[in-house]
């Protein structure tokens, strides 16, 4: 199984012409603001604090990227509510695209709150990348917060509204690191 040993922050990027020319794989992280993208970096790179977590939603403004060792990492804003101007949203929303457009990706973690599932936005971003035809994998965080049973009613909920097998859908906890092996073994699938 893969393992992440030695991550770490490269740089930020405002714009396409700070994006990273690089030759190892790309996986970018999306999801709305305050669904866990940050907590969630850090629990698969099994660093504390290498992305800023915050309660404030809207604290990612810019890509970041982290050297993961095989593959780079790319931390994209949260869309969807924070608490900014909407020409702030609309700037982030057009970084996201433009990041897209420009084939960065090798594959997205597409991360949602396992105890609300997907929202307008996030069921627009899945969209986004099944006509793109950009590889992804959902993500299902904060899944300590519900009981077993009810992370599974969750899943299959999501897994209707997203249109895929509840087994295409990771449960993860960044509390507990619930989900991590399955997520680190399709990290070896994807990279393979």
């Amino acid at each position: 199984m893969l393992k992440i040993t030695n991550a770490e922050f490269i740089t930020s990027a405002a714009s396409k012409e700070q994006f990273i020319e690089t030759d190892k794989p790309v996986i970018a992280v999306v999801g709305k603001s305050n669904v866990g993208k940050s907590s969630f970096i850090n629990m698969l790179t099994n660093r504390k604090k290498l992305a800023k977590v915050s309660k404030d939603p809207g604290r990612t403004r810019l890509v970041n990227y982290f050297d993961c060792g095989e593959f780079i990492l790319a931390d994209l804003p949260g869309y969807g509510y924070a608490c900014v101007s909407k020409n702030e949203k609309r700037k982030w929303a057009q970084l996201i695209e433009v990041f897209f457009a420009e084939k960065r990706a090798n594959h997205v973690f597409a991360l949602c709150d396992v105890r609300h599932g997907p929202n307008a936005d996030d069921l627009q971003m899945v969209e986004y990348l099944y006509y793109n035809i950009i590889p992804f994998t959902i993500i299902a965080t904060k899944a300590d917060k519900l009981s077993k049973a009810a992370v599974g009613r969750s899943v299959q909920e999501i897994a209707a509204k997203y249109k895929c097998g509840a087994g295409d859908i990771i449960p993860t906890s960044a509390e507990t690191r619930q989900g991590l092996e399955r997520v680190l073994e399709k990290l070896g699938t994807i990279l393979n």
